[in-house]
């Protein structure tokens, strides 16, 4: 139990360190999508102006609040999905060492980000606020330096005193929405594509069975890109759900529905708004899904989870 989990909150932290400065990339460009004028024309404009205008470290802002998250998704999301396959098993009277079939792999994954979702969305809130906090803040504030915005526990604080304990599941709709289809093709891919992979390299190879496409048998360069593919699939399958998200959680002013939310983004910018961020998304999760995945295959086989 202690490799299950340790293993995929590894290779969760490395992932988030590599990706923030994307991840707010992203957040930033999403909660421009209701505003009169837009503040950045593309991602390689946001990321120009977060580098002059708050340094290094402006990249990074809103870091430790992902790094819990990863901590907390990896965990609970590899965790579930194994228990829930262990269930589907039960249910199915199958052995302990009988893969589920493609459907069942994927319904487990559906349920393993719907649990996840109810951890995940506070820590995305707080993240979410930090990234776009500088561009919120009055301007004495703002040119006042970095030391006077708020760091993770006093936004989540902030958010508890002004809106309740409730209030920090602000947005879960769209995060519940997105864990669940994004998470049933992370999964979903990943065992497709690595079994294909797998596959070819036994026909190749002239071997005569066919096992299943597990991490013992994965090579690195194979859990790279089947973690690659699974990346993309996950960003691109529900989106728009993730834009919700970030907006109800960055505006000032709370929009009670996920309807209500997405009806104004799409008056104000039509379908292209519902995928503000999604190329430079889709772009970072490519080359960090495989690195969760090549750094929990590798450790799997090293602890022979």
């Amino acid at each position: 139990m202690e490799a299950n989990t340790h293993t995929p909150i590894a290779a969760g932290i490395a992932s988030k360190v590599f990706e923030h400065p994307f991840d707010l990339t992203k957040v930033r460009l999403q909660a421009q999508v209701l505003e009169s004028t837009a503040r950045f024309s593309g991602p390689i404009d946001c990321l120009n102006k977060t580098w002059r205008n708050e340094g290094f470290r402006g990249l990074y802002r809103g870091l430790p609040a992902p790094i819990v998250g990863a901590m907390v998704e990896n965990a609970s999301l590899f965790l579930s999905y194994n228990e829930i396959q262990n269930f589907i098993r039960f249910v199915n009277h199958q052995s302990s060492s009988e893969k589920p079939s493609l459907p069942q792999l994927a319904l487990a994954a559906a349920g393993a980000g719907a649990v996840t979702s109810f951890l995940l969305t506070p820590i995305e809130l707080v993240k979410c606020k930090m990234q776009v906090q500088m561009l919120v803040a009055p301007p004495a504030i703002a040119s006042a330096g970095r030391r006077h915005l708020l760091g993770p526990l006093s936004v989540l604080m902030s958010v508890i005193r002004t809106n309740g304990l409730r209030g920090l599941w602000l947005g879960h709709t769209g995060t519940l929405i997105r864990e669940t289809g994004g998470t049933a093709a992370w999964f979903g891919t990943k065992e497709f594509v690595a079994s294909l992979l797998v596959a070819r390299r036994i026909k190749r190879d002239h071997t005569s069975s066919l096992p299943p496409a597990s991490a013992q048998q994965l090579r690195t360069w194979e859990s790279a890109v089947s973690g690659a593919c699974a990346g993309a699939a996950f960003n691109l399958a529900l989106f728009p759900a993730d834009t919700v998200k970030s907006i109800m959680q960055t505006e000032e002013e709370l929009r009670p529905t996920v309807g209500g939310t997405l009806r104004a983004m799409y008056l104000a910018q039509g379908i292209k708004g519902l995928y503000a961020g999604c190329g430079i998304t889709v772009a970072r999760s490519i080359p960090s899904s495989a690195m969760i995945f090549v750094i929990y295959d590798s450790l799997s086989r090293y602890f022979a989870i």
